[in-house]
């Protein structure tokens, strides 16, 4: 039986960048993220505002190699990165008064991923 790997150019290419950032700041953040992004999409993790909600705090760093779907409130402001959101949970994070990024941005931000925390 074949493995399933993702096939998705965009995909692949953060995971390459996210891996490269790990090896050059020696961050075990990105190397984490970029091996469960490359997952079968049906291994993928999806993760509903009230999760990010109940495991955060005020001002946090969220890392979710996945999506953020809109089921839930969120109370407090935090930076979200993901690989994608559902449009309603981007409008409730941002109605929090939060941010959502991308990894690459995140990266660029925090090269030693320090204060990331990985939910799913």
């Amino acid at each position: 039986m074949k493995k399933a790997k993702p096939t998705n150019p965009e995909l692949l290419e953060l995971a390459s960048s996210l891996k490269k950032q790990s090896r050059e700041s020696k961050a075990e953040v990105w190397r984490d993220i970029a091996e469960r992004l490359v997952k079968s999409r049906r291994r993928r993790i999806s993760v509903n505002l009230s999760r990010l909600d109940r495991y955060t705090s005020k001002n946090e760093t969220v890392a979710v190699p996945g999506k953020v779907l809109a089921a839930g409130e969120i109370t407090h402001p935090i930076t979200v990165a993901a690989f994608t959101f559902s449009g309603k949970a981007e409008e409730k994070i941002k109605a929090a008064k939060g941010k959502c990024v991308s990894f690459s941005d995140l990266a660029k931000k925090n090269p030693k991923g320090s204060n990331v925390k990985i939910i799913g």
